[in-house]
């Protein structure tokens, strides 16, 4: 995914405040985007143990 260094920075504060990762952040921020417009995602797949 690409966005711009000051959206990216802001990601990282507010993912450092909230105490999560940034890519957990970035998913809260787009599932709360996606909710807002009355998107449903898809279900995860199951996660499976393929080794």
């Amino acid at each position: 995914m690409r966005a711009s260094p000051g959206v990216m920075a802001a990601v990282e504060r507010l993912a450092a405040v909230e105490l999560r990762s940034v890519n957990a952040q970035l998913e809260i921020l787009l599932r709360d985007a996606l909710h807002r417009r009355g998107i449903t995602p898809a279900a995860d797949p199951p996660v499976t143990d393929d080794t």
